[in-house]
C-alpha cells in the first residue's frame, strides 16, 4: 500500500456572488462556470496542461446540462484529456469536490485536479408537472385522433400550471429556514445574537473588500465586480427592524438579516501534489491535511447540526484541540445555525470549548458575501488558503459547512509556507 502524499491547495478564484435576479441573472451554469475555469488556467498557467481530474457541482442541476462539467472544461484551454466530473452534496458540493480531488492525489492516482462548484438560482429549472408531462409523452406515441383526445381528456389548470424545486426537506415537509428554527429554539438562541453575528458578517466583509482582501481572489464578469450583498452601512437598529421571515407565530427569530441570501455564483480550487507544483514553480498556499463528513437525525439532532458532530471525530483523529487553530470559516448558512454550533461544542457532551470569535470569518461570512449553494466551499477554501498563507508557517485553518438533509462537513488546512 502507498504511503499517502501531501495534497496542497494552489489557490483558487471564483466570480461575484451576487443576489438572485441580479448581476449574474442572464448567466446559466455553464456560463457561471465557464469564466471561473478560464481565469484559473490564466492566473496558473495551465493552458494546454493535461489534469488528472475535475470536479465540479451544483445543487441545482440543469436538466440540459447532463455533463456540465466536462463540457465546461472544454470550453477552456485545457487539454481536451482533462476529465471531468459532476456531483452534489447541497451546500458542501465544492467541498466534497476538494475532498474528491484531494484524495486521488493523497492516493497517487494523480497529480492535479481542480475543484469547485456553481449555483444559478435564478435560473432553478422550471418542470412540467408529470401528469402533463406523461400526457405528452403518450400523446406523441398515439397513432389516432381519438387514442390522443383518450389521453388528454381530464386535463385540469393545475396540471398545466409548472412546478420548480421543492426547497423542502422532502423527509420533514420544511424549509431550511423553518429547521433553523426549530434548532434556535432548542439550544435558545436569541434574535439579538443572530443579528449581531450578522452584523459582524456584513462588516468584515466590507472591511476585506475596503483592504483588497479579493482583489486576486474575484473576477469581474458581466460587468460585476464585487459581491453585492454586503451592506456596509447596516446596523443593529436597522437588521432589529426586519420581520421573521420563516416563523410568523411571534416567536421567530431568523430574518432575511440574519440569513444568508438566494445567490447566483460560481468557484473554483487549483490542488495538486507537493511535486507537481513545484515542477510547475506554482505558489503554495496551504495543505489540505484532513476531513470528515456527518449526517445527522434531522428530527432528533436538528436540521443543521451535523458539523458539531463532525468535529469531535476530525480532532481526535487529528490529535488536536479546537482551540488550536488560527482561522475559523464557519459558513453562515443562517447566523443562527452557527451560534448553535459554537454553543453545542460549549458542552459537556460535545465537550469541545469555545473558539475566539475574533478568528473566525474574519473576511466576513455568507450571511454578507451571499451563498450559491455549490460554490461556497471554493470560496471558503480559496479565502482561507490566502488567510493561511499570509499568517506565515504553522497557521492552522478549521472549516466547516452544514448542508441541506442533515449533513455536514469539516476541514482542517496548514500553511505550507
Amino acid at each position: 500500500m502507498t504511503t499517502p502524499r501531501d495534497v496542497v491547495l494552489i489557490g483558487g478564484l471564483r466570480l461575484p456572488f451576487t443576489k438572485m435576479g441580479t448581476g449574474l441573472a442572464d448567466l446559466d451554469i455553464l456560463e457561471l462556470l465557464v469564466p471561473v475555469l478560464n481565469g484559473l488556467v490564466s492566473k496558473y498557467n495551465l493552458s494546454g496542461e493535461t489534469l488528472g481530474d475535475v470536479a465540479l457541482g451544483t445543487a441545482f442541476f440543469d436538466p440540459k446540462y447532463w455533463n456540465v462539467s466536462r463540457d465546461a472544461v472544454l470550453r477552456t484551454s485545457l487539454h481536451p484529456h482533462t476529465p471531468a466530473m459532476g456531483l452534489q452534496r447541497a451546500c458542501a458540493t465544492s467541498f466534497e469536490a476538494a475532498i474528491t480531488i484531494a484524495n486521488k492525489i493523497a492516493a497517487g492516482q494523480i497529480e492535479s485536479g481542480i475543484a469547485g462548484g456553481v449555483e444559478s438560482m435564478t435560473n432553478i429549472s422550471i418542470f412540467l408537472r408529470p401528469g402533463l408531462a406523461r400526457r405528452m409523452v403518450l400523446s406523441s406515441k398515439a397513432k389516432t385522433f381519438g387514442q390522443k383526445l383518450q389521453i388528454w381528456k381530464g386535463l385540469t389548470l393545475h396540471d398545466l400550471k409548472p412546478t420548480t424545486a421543492p426547497g423542502v426537506e422532502l423527509s420533514t415537509g420544511k424549509s431550511m429556514g423553518e429547521g433553523c428554527e426549530i434548532m434556535a429554539k432548542t439550544w435558545k438562541i436569541g434574535r439579538k445574537e443572530q443579528d449581531e453575528l450578522a452584523l459582524k458578517s456584513h462588516q468584515t466583509a466590507a472591511k476585506a473588500f475596503k483592504d483588497g482582501f479579493y482583489e486576486d481572489l474575484i473576477i469581474e464578469h458581466n460587468g460585476v465586480k464585487f459581491d453585492n450583498n454586503v451592506r456596509s452601512d447596516t446596523s443593529l437598529e436597522k437588521l432589529a427592524k426586519l420581520p421573521p421571515a420563516f416563523d410568523f407565530s411571534g416567536t421567530g427569530t431568523l430574518t432575511a438579516g440574519n440569513s444568508s441570501p438566494f445567490t447566483d455564483g460560481a468557484g473554483a480550487v487549483l490542488l495538486a501534489s507537493e511535486s507537481w507544483a513545484r515542477e510547475r514553480k506554482l505558489p503554495i498556499l496551504a495543505r489540505i491535511i484532513d476531513f470528515e463528513t456527518t449526517a445527522v437525525d434531522i428530527k432528533k439532532e436538528g436540521l443543521l447540526m451535523a458539523p458539531a458532530y463532525a468535529a469531535p471525530r476530525l480532532l481526535k483523529r487529528q490529535n488536536m484541540k479546537l482551540q488550536d487553530f488560527d482561522f475559523y470559516e464557519i459558513h453562515e448558512a443562517f447566523t443562527a445555525q452557527v451560534l448553535c454550533t459554537l454553543k453545542a461544542w460549549e458542552t459537556p457532551e460535545f465537550g469541545l470549548g469555545s473558539i475566539d470569535l475574533q478568528k473566525m470569518n474574519v473576511v466576513g461570512g455568507s450571511v454578507a458575501l451571499g451563498h450559491p449553494f455549490g460554490a461556497t466551499g471554493a470560496r471558503i477554501l480559496s479565502s482561507l488558503g490566502k488567510l493561511l498563507h499570509k499568517k506565515g508557517k504553522g497557521a492552522r485553518g478549521f472549516a466547516s459547512i452544514c448542508t441541506g438533509g442533515g449533513m455536514g462537513t469539516v476541514m482542517i488546512l496548514e500553511s505550507y509556507s
